[in-house]
């Protein structure tokens, strides 16, 4: 990718002046601190990656000004489930059952595309996207995760980023017998990065081995890292888990001893009482994708009834083949109306609670300490969006307004560990241009071989 490389030695100064700010006072009409607690008419204050404090007056000294007297300063949100790759195959194989889309479709395209450098290519899209939309922090699972990872460092994002496992030999792994060594090396290559957190991604019971997943939790607990992995995402493969196991997934992984706080469980659709019963003993938390459990058939998973047990759920996107984009604007304003007209009642899941699903509660399934809200001594991880947007006029409720009225492309400014990586809409890490030509590049090499 020559000419992403050029251009991004012109990005690195940039990076560099970001790198560098040190004092920020970002004003808003509207301070969502936390859902239950919103602030009039102030101004946060941020000093070397963290918030010092909300002030109602203008503050003085050496700060930047961002942010304006109609906007909404909000937590930044955090996408607890995709596969940021996966950006390269937006659209390549739609409306089908997921069982035909994976197994027909998308993994024959990984096996002959997805390598180091469209792994790199495919991160860097999402990353582009995910800022540009309102996502601070992703959790992502794939293959060649240190390129993933790579790519989220030169977009300035946090990332909790596992590197895939599966039984079958792929171009990461080429021989399933040696996976553990390499995912140590993967986790220990990334530990302490301030930004970047290593985690395992096992993709399923049904594409995993229980001997490798038994395996993976002695990985996890030596490490004190998360593991990622779909669960229950269809009744085919709760049927097929019960005639191969004679339990469902949830079960299998009980049984196998992997249930644990340090799980993060995508999906859950297909999921009875007795399941969620463990999963709430094992203080598991789920991500909730409701817009691509709609788009491939799977199912509503039953979050309320998931809360109520006590499970922590947060909100993720899944990838970009099977959704297909990561505004998580989009994804919150689906989960409380979903849920409304499954279960015929207006009150399931108000503004506050799916909110707290896409900040407080993806925060704590993380362990990310004093993220997804905006607090003195956390850190400046801030969205701002355009008050005097069209669709956010007039304003009576900000947190409504950031669940059913705001979308992705409202937002214009984008903070991350107080550094801004997006300032009047426009991206300051990445090439956008040049990025967007090397994935054109692609996409027709893809279009290509499926013609053919």
């Amino acid at each position: 990718m020559p000419q992403v490389k050029r251009k991004n030695r012109r990005r690195a100064v940039i990076l560099k002046k970001v790198l560098n700010m040190k004092k920020l006072a970002i004003h808003g009409a509207y301070i969502i601190k936390t859902p239950d607690d919103v602030v009039r008419d102030a101004y946060v204050l941020v000093e070397n990656g963290l918030v010092t404090g909300i002030s109602n007056e203008k503050p003085e000294g050496n700060f930047e000004h961002i942010g304006g007297a109609h906007d909404i300063v909000m937590p930044g949100l955090i996408n607890t489930h995709g596969h940021a790759p996966m950006s390269l195959l937006r659209g390549v194989a739609d409306d089908l059952k997921l069982e035909d889309w994976l197994f027909n479709h998308i993994f024959p395209l990984e096996a002959k595309f997805a390598d180091a450098d469209f792994a790199y290519l495919g991160t860097m899209l999402s990353c582009l996207e995910m800022i540009q939309t309102g996502t601070t922090s992703f959790v992502d699972g794939y293959f060649f995760a240190d390129m993933v990872g790579k790519a989220a460092g030169v977009a300035g994002m946090r990332a909790w980023l596992g590197e895939g496992l599966v039984k079958f030999p792929t171009k990461f792994i080429k021989d399933p017998a040696k996976a553990f060594d390499i995912l140590e090396e993967y986790v220990l290559r990334w530990k302490g990065n301030p930004l970047i957190r290593p985690t395992i991604f096992a993709h399923s019971v049904y594409a995993c081995e229980p001997g490798q997943l038994q395996r993976l939790q002695e990985l996890i607990i030596k490490n004190d890292i998360l593991m990622q992995i779909h669960v229950s995402e269809t009744e085919t493969e709760v049927d097929n888990c019960r005639k191969e196991f004679g339990v469902s997934p949830v079960g299998l992984l009980a049984k196998l001893g992997c249930l644990s706080d340090r799980m993060i469980a995508a999906h859950c659709v297909a999921v009875d009482d007795n399941d969620i019963e463990m999963l709430a003993k094992a203080k598991v938390s789920v991500t909730h994708c409701p817009r691509s459990n709609k788009k491939l058939a799977s199912g509503i998973a039953p979050v309320d009834k998931m809360e109520k047990a006590g499970i922590n759920v947060s909100i993720g996107t899944d990838g970009c083949a099977s959704n297909n984009n990561l505004d998580m604007f989009q994804e919150i304003a689906t989960a409380a109306k979903l849920h409304k007209v499954d279960s015929l009642d207006p009150t399931v899941l108000g503004a506050a609670d799916v909110l707290k699903m896409a900040t407080i509660n993806a925060a704590r399934a993380l362990r990310f300490k004093g993220g997804g809200r905006i607090g003195k001594g956390g850190p400046a991880d801030i969205i701002v969006l355009n008050g005097n947007a069209s669709n956010l006029v007039p304003v009576y409720n900000p947190v409504s307004h950031t669940v059913y009225a705001a979308h992705g492309l409202n937002v214009k400014h984008s903070i991350i560990a107080g550094r801004v990586v997006m300032k009047d809409y426009k991206c300051l890490t990445i090439d956008e241009d040049a990025l967007i030509a090397e994935c054109r590049k692609v996409s027709e090499k893809i279009a290509r071989y499926k013609k053919h």
